[in-house]
């Protein structure tokens, strides 16, 4: 028989979500664009079409689904402010309607037991910011630590956890460098740019909310990984490294007053032409601003062959390997291993696990339960 695990009384258990993917209502109440409405509304930049422009009707439903929340016994939930929908045009002008809604969002919560979590930025830049440059520009952070303020002076007085950012590697890398997401721009030059100001849009709104909300605890959530070389050759290694760099150390190091790793402003000169010329001087003690907690966002590790041919590493797979529906190897116990890491070589106080599982067909039976035995690791 298995021992029993039992976690802590102040273990919180809850769930995440983020404002494109559910809450629809894209041009309702004063909301303006984001960049996620015009990417969707794009042809062919979505294989079959879907968009965000309803979702989960969050917007017109969200009393349904505390009462949800509240019925699964959730302690926490975790919810992402859509930018455009405080600031129509990312600057200037704030919608009260769109503060309203959070605002009664965050007394249901309360009402009903239930702490939130509250995130800033998850991806859904106001189409505005970005014919203006996006992230690759300086004067988007500036906008952001205006609607840090907005946001963190409306809702400061009951909200203590605060997320700056989510998966921030995302964000810079897949919508500015390799252009799969919104906004689809494919330029490793911006996207390094884009990662950069990110993260100091994140150093300068934490005092700003700290400044507004009494109790508040500051963090952010990065997409990490257990990266491991496949083999004890030097060659495995430096290819592990290289891609650890690029995955987690990019945004960890600096984060925690290490600056940016040589090696890897090294690779991405090297490999992709970067220049690190957007970097002013003082930025990186901006961005190693201090913080009360890291949120980590855990869903696979990475085993790493050195590269044949090309210029990249390569993640292996071993023969039991079991994967998700979006090809994402299972790897529960690599969770363990991150979170030592994390412990161990940055000495970070407090840890939340903001994210993470296994994407699956979810399969409803002619019961009519879907009987979840994929997701017992």
């Amino acid at each position: 028989m298995p021992e029993r695990i039992t976690f802590p009384q102040d273990f919180l258990w809850g769930a995440a979500t983020s404002s494109y993917q559910i809450e629809g209502a894209w041009n309702e109440d004063g909301k303006g664009e984001s960049i996620w409405d015009r990417f969707t509304h794009t042809p062919g930049k979505i294989i079959d079409g879907s968009t965000g422009d309803v979702a989960c009707g969050h917007y017109h439903r969200w009393e349904d689904d505390l009462d949800l929340m509240q019925a699964m016994g959730m302690q926490a939930y975790r919810f992402s402010i859509a930018w455009p929908r405080i600031l129509p045009q990312g600057r200037g002008q704030v919608n009260q309607a769109g503060l309203d809604f959070y605002d009664r969002l965050v007394d249901g919560l309360l009402a009903r037991g239930i702490a939130p979590f509250v995130t800033l930025y998850h991806w859904d830049l106001p189409q505005a910011l970005e014919d203006a440059g996006g992230w690759p520009a300086r004067a988007t952070a500036e906008a952001f630590v205006a609607y840090a303020d907005a946001v963190s002076a409306r809702l400061g007085d009951r909200v203590t956890r605060w997320i700056t950012h989510n998966e921030p590697w995302v964000a810079a890398f897949l919508g500015y460098g390799m252009g799969v997401h919104a906004p689809g721009v494919q330029d490793f030059q911006k996207a390094a740019a884009a990662a950069h100001h990110i993260l100091l849009s994140h150093g300068w709104a934490a005092p700003v909310i700290r400044a507004n909300s009494a109790d508040a605890q500051v963090g952010i959530t990065l997409n990490l990984y257990d990266v491991a070389p496949a083999s004890p050759s030097p060659q495995d290694y430096r290819a592990a490294r290289e891609l650890d760099g690029f995955l987690n150390r990019w945004f960890l190091d600096p984060i925690y007053g290490r600056h940016y790793p040589q090696d890897v402003t090294a690779w991405f000169e090297r490999v992709h032409g970067v220049q690190m010329n957007f970097v002013a001087a003082d930025d990186v003690n901006s961005i190693a601003a201090p913080i009360d907690f890291l949120g980590v966002n855990y869903y696979t590790r990475h085993v790493v062959r050195a590269p044949d041919e090309d210029n990249a590493p390569r993640t292996i797979h071993t023969e039991d390997s079991e994967f998700t529906e979006m090809g994402w190897e299972v790897a529960p116990r690599s969770l363990f291993r991150l979170l030592n890491r994390l412990h161990f070589e940055y000495h970070i106080p407090s840890i939340y696990i903001t994210e993470n599982g296994a994407a699956f067909s979810d399969i409803v039976s002619e019961d009519g339960r879907v009987h979840d035995r994929r997701r017992l690791a």
